[in-house]
């Protein structure tokens, strides 16, 4: 695994003074100094909260997922890929991978400097048919989501348990928030910020950052303030929610089947106990997909016994379904 710092032109100057200067992991598999070879690619996203150097984070009894890919490289199980381990943490704790005057360009910062610094420096297979990019919650929305507003830069995609279906994931969560700001910051959003972020988020109402965090990417304004779309009564403010639903990953595919009939591999799955009903989105995600024309046999759809949770070997199994797909037969072809 190399660890390298990117210096981000896309983040400097962002809205939340988040740093400019990012972490980038590449792992890099067996085998790759002792060939001339060149390698598919495989971008990770992480969810909501993460940072990169969570990778590391040691569950009990359980390999961390890093480890898992080095296992599942070095056993020949898949062929070889580089997977990069990409950062977009904010201030607010994540950025949903979009551009906007709410967080940063974010979107721009992982398709316009990441992915061209990495084949730059790596012998990767240069071209979207080999470049996949994959997630979890957030990081599934990603995966969703960039393929479809940057086409030709990625060849495939995975996401589990990615955010999606809006109209069922978020309004049951606003009634909730509205009587939290009321209760206990007086109905002000900028007195909940200020003691989440003088507590470390401990705090009455500490989950929702995220709320206030998927507003700042979906209805900011240029001047880098934020639109919440529900009201203090919890009632969704129609021309702000409309907004929201523009990055609905499917209602996006509505708009842009010609964008998904591009990619030649696309992997959804979720648990079917998810406690964010993101199967019900992952099932009308693929409905979505296949409405749009992609043929059945590029789509692997699944809905599993589990939940939102420890799901590290999900990962591991849409690369070992991915890596065949993305690798040419002269793979192994010094060069």
């Amino acid at each position: 695994m190399e660890k390298v710092t990117v210096v981000s032109d896309q983040l400097r100057g962002n809205a939340l003074g988040d740093p400019y200067e990012r972490p980038l992991w590449i792992y890099l598999p067996p085998g790759y100094d002792d060939t001339a070879g060149r390698y598919p690619t495989i971008y990770v996203l992480q969810g909501y909260s993460g940072q990169v150097t969570m990778w590391d984070n040691r569950a009990a009894w359980r390999p961390t997922y890093p480890e898992l890919l080095d296992e599942l490289f070095t056993s020949g199980e898949a062929p070889p890929a580089i997977v990069v381990f990409v950062d977009a943490w904010t201030r607010l704790g994540g950025s949903q991978f979009v551009d906007s005057a709410g967080h940063g360009r974010y979107h721009s910062y992982l398709c316009d400097e990441i992915v061209p610094y990495v084949d730059a420096r790596y012998r990767t297979l240069a071209a979207a048919e080999h470049r996949a990019i994959t997630g979890k919650s957030s990081g599934g929305y990603g995966a969703m989501i960039t393929p479809m507003l940057r086409p030709g830069l990625f060849g495939a995609l995975a996401t589990h348990a990615g955010d999606c279906l809006f109209d069922v994931l978020y309004p049951r969560e606003f009634p909730p928030a509205a009587r939290t700001l009321r209760d206990e910051y007086e109905g002000s959003w900028d007195r909940y910020l200020t003691r989440f972020f003088d507590t470390g988020g401990r705090c009455p109402g500490s989950d929702m950052i995220l709320l206030y965090g998927n507003a700042a990417s979906y209805s900011a304004n240029e001047d880098g303030t934020v639109d919440i779309p529900f009201d203090a009564t919890g009632h969704l403010i129609p021309e702000i929610w409309q907004r929201w639903l523009e990055y609905d990953p499917v209602v996006m595919a509505g708009e842009r089947p010609e964008t998904l009939r591009g990619l030649h591999s696309i992997w959804i799955d979720a648990g079917r106990s998810d406690q964010y009903y993101l199967d019900l989105g992952a099932t009308a995600f693929h409905r979505a997909v296949r409405a749009a024309g992609v043929p059945e046999d590029r789509v692997s759809f699944e809905l599993f016994d589990g939940t939102h949770s420890n799901l590290e070997h999900r990962y591991v199994m849409a690369v070992k379904w991915l890596t065949p797909r993305l690798t040419p037969e002269n793979l192994s072809r010094e060069i």
